[in-house]
Formats: structure tokens, C-alpha cells, sequence
């Protein structure tokens, strides 16, 4: 007869494996070195990747540099002089392993500039493409950029708004499908912050986002530049897609601890919820939502 207490390690056993037994977390991934380049839509998520890197348990993030350029197109980065392009020289080097872009408007020429030469010293890289919300709730891909005296972002319309996306979202997604299908490999991801915020704005008229009862609410400026809520979501979106990694589950957020009237955990949840659904649902992001870790 065996002893009691090999029955009960088998007991136990059997639980700890069992149908209903909670999945194991994900292992921490390591990491990785995130360069940005971009304007005020964009390059503050730079630290704000950093902040949640070191709360998710992630050791060795590190930020080599920002490229920050008011209003600019990917190609403007690209331009700067040689002797000041640091984004050129730590690629070059082959010190990064993810590159954010934001490009406003297509075409943008510093995209595939860039691609090709991060990819050339670190065939590893991805390359992160942000989808960003629309300037003045619309899709008008001219430059100068369009300016207005007044836009109601209360006025918008889930309906009118994701009309207006899934037009700029079309144009995005298939020039990065071109690139890598010219580079011979999907370096070239999207993040999704665009659709993001419209999953955002439906539940903040439908009375169902803690804290923010008006589209005003994401927003600093007719023209659309980001209140706190709206940079914590886009920073989540970009954190799920370079780590791959569910972003639920982390902790109020820096950029809330400093704005304390956003400093809401259901709001800080559902931000991330949304996040993860907008990343996990869109196949060119590369992440898929069996590749949740949990933190």
C-alpha cells in the first residue's frame, strides 16, 4: 500500500492540473530597446512605456532616444542632419529592437527609409506603425494639416467616427503590408490607438466610462491633442503590442498619479481592457490574444 502521502501529492497534483485549475502566468519577457520617433500625438509615450515596463516586472527596458518634431511626418525625422540624427546612429549601431513611428498622412517616404535600415543592422527589429486619432475627428490626408476655428467632439458619432477611421486605417495598413512584403518579412506592425479610442468614446456616451462623461474629456484642443486618458490609452495599446503582452492588470499609471482627477482603478481597467481588445483584434498587429501574460 502506498503511503498517505503520496496519495495526497496525487491529489494534489490533480487539482493543480485540473480542467479548472487557474493558467500559469506568462514567463516576463525581457527588455527591449524602444526608440521613438514623432510629433505631440506620439512621442510621449516614450516614458510613459518605461513606467509601465518596470511595473509589469520587465527588467531592462530601455529608451536609447526620442526623435520629438511638432506636427512632423515620419520623412521630417529621416532629414535631420546626420551629425544630429540620433535615431540613425542607434540603428546603425544596432542598438534597437522596436522603432514607434507616427506617420500623420500617407504618402511618407521615412517610413520605408527608416524600415530599411533598422532592418539592415538588426534584421530582429519591429518597426511599430500608430494608427492615432484623427485630427479634427475627420480624415482630410492633405497638407498643411487642416485647422478649424471649432470642432464639437461631443457632437461626434461611433458611426461617423469609424467611417471616417476605416478610411485611414485601409490607407495605413496596406502601405505597411507593402513594405513588408518588399522587405520579405513582417517587421512593420500597427498599433491601433485610432480604433482604440473610438471603443473609448462609444462607452463614454454610453455612460460607461468612470470619470469621463463627455468626448471633451480626451481631449486639450479642438484640434484633438491628448488629455491624460488618452495618452494612458494609446501607451497601453503601444505597451501590448511591443511586449505582447496584456496590459490589464497594471497598476494606476504615472501620468494618472499626476493628474489625480483620472486616478480611478475602473477607469484605469477599462482603459487597459480596451486597449488589449483593439490590439488583439487587428492581425497586423501581430499579437493575438492567446498571448496574454498576466501581471
Amino acid at each position: 500500500m502506498k503511503p498517505l502521502s503520496v496519495f495526497l501529492l496525487s491529489f494534489v497534483s490533480l487539482v493543480a492540473t485540473g480542467p479548472h485549475a487557474p493558467a500559469a502566468p506568462a514567463p516576463v519577457p525581457d527588455g527591449l530597446r524602444v526608440f521613438t520617433c514623432g510629433h505631440s500625438f506620439h512621442v510621449w509615450v516614450s516614458p510613459m512605456i518605461t513606467d509601465m515596463a518596470v511595473a509589469a516586472g520587465i527588467k531592462g527596458h530601455r529608451a536609447p532616444g526620442v526623435s520629438s518634431i511638432g506636427g512632423s511626418r515620419v520623412i521630417q525625422h529621416w532629414d535631420v542632419a546626420d551629425e544630429k540624427n540620433l535615431a540613425k546612429k542607434e540603428l546603425t549601431a544596432g542598438n534597437v529592437d522596436v522603432l514607434t513611428l507616427s506617420p500623420i498622412w500617407l504618402p511618407d517616404d521615412g517610413i520605408e527609409k527608416f524600415a530599411r535600415l533598422a532592418f539592415e543592422h538588426n534584421p530582429a527589429i519591429r518597426i511599430t506603425v500608430q494608427e492615432y486619432w484623427l485630427p479634427n475627428d475627420t480624415y482630410n490626408p492633405v497638407y498643411p494639416l487642416e485647422t478649424r476655428k471649432y470642432v464639437d467632439h461631443n457632437a461626434a458619432t461611433v458611426e461617423g467616427l469609424r467611417q471616417q477611421n476605416d478610411r485611414y486605417q485601409h490607407d495605413i495598413e496596406n502601405h505597411v503590408r507593402a513594405l513588408n512584403q518588399s522587405l520579405g518579412k513582417n517587421a512593420l506592425v500597427v498599433v491601433p490607438v485610432g480604433e482604440a479610442s473610438i471603443l473609448l468614446r462609444e462607452k463614454i456616451i454610453a455612460g460607461k466610462a468612470p470619470g469621463l462623461k463627455v468626448q471633451w474629456r480626451l481631449f486639450t484642443d479642438n484640434w484633438g491633442h491628448p488629455a491624460p486618458p488618452l495618452k494612458v490609452l494609446a501607451a497601453y495599446c503601444h505597451f501590448a503590442v511591443i511586449y505582447r503582452r496584456s496590459p490589464v492588470g497594471l497598476p494606476m499609471p504615472m501620468e494618472f498619479e499626476r493628474n489625480k482627477e483620472f486616478a480611478i482603478p475602473a477607469l484605469n481597467r477599462l482603459l487597459q481592457e480596451i486597449a488589449w481588445e483593439a490590439v488583439t483584434h487587428n492581425p497586423m498587429t501581430g499579437v493575438t490574444a492567446d498571448a496574454a501574460g498576466r501581471n
